[in-house]
């Protein structure tokens, strides 16, 4: 029997307030039009613990996405970037654009499309 107490091993509203806290911070940084590594939100984060490459981050990280998108406010998770090599969001973040409309026929021009939708919200 699936509990509905619990997300991804963590209680619900743990796993809640750990996507408030997220949210935060990601909207912090894009009042400054900034972005941040994976790890050090993972870092940032203090109602659960998870790791930059545990998969139940990436579930969070797509939820958030989709409720900011459900809002109007854009894909915040777009901010979320790799610290190193081509410091852009991973393969996740394309996939759940696609899934909600955006053309990612070109990869680079989606990224910069999104980021600076989320930039313009939360830059004012």
């Amino acid at each position: 029997m699936l509990r509905k107490d619990f997300i991804h091993g963590f209680a619900a509203g743990d796993w809640e307030s750990a996507k408030a806290e997220a949210k935060e911070i990601m909207i912090s940084r894009a009042r400054v039009r900034g972005m941040i590594p994976y790890s050090e939100l993972a870092n940032n984060i203090r109602s659960i613990r998870l790791g930059a490459h545990d998969q139940r981050f990436f579930h969070f990280l797509g939820e958030i996405s989709q409720e900011e998108d459900a809002a109007g406010r854009g894909l915040l998770t777009v901010l979320v970037v790799h610290r190193s090599g081509d410091m852009q969001p991973g393969p996740g973040f394309y996939e759940l654009a696609k899934l909600l409309g955006r053309d990612t026929t070109d990869l680079l021009r989606c990224w910069i499309e999104e980021l600076h939708r989320v930039h313009a919200v939360w830059g004012k």
